[in-house]
């Protein structure tokens, strides 16, 4: 069995190795655009009411998550659906 012995320097190494990739993962994740809206952000994003956006719902135009009492949708459902009533 051999045993390895590690040094103060293999720690600060490693300090340095993980603090890097944890920098890279933040850099990455702040990166991507918001998937999901909240309905006052849709609202703001379309210019409408909120009966006007419950009726999107109910007709089935914009899909939408609920949890809870929050209701989200997609960005992408969204923007699908502004460059779908492009002339």
């Amino acid at each position: 069995m051999s045993v390895e012995i590690i040094t103060k320097e293999d720690l600060q190494q490693f300090k340095l190795e993980l603090l890097k990739d944890i920098s890279n993962l933040l850099t990455m994740k702040s990166e991507q655009p918001v998937k999901w809206l909240k309905g006052f952000e849709v609202r703001q994003m379309l210019k409408i009411s909120p009966g006007t956006l419950q009726n999107l719902r109910i007709n089935g135009t914009l899909p939408f998550s609920k949890l809870g009492t929050l209701i989200y949708y997609k960005l992408e459902d969204i923007q699908n659906i502004l460059e779908g009533n492009t002339k």
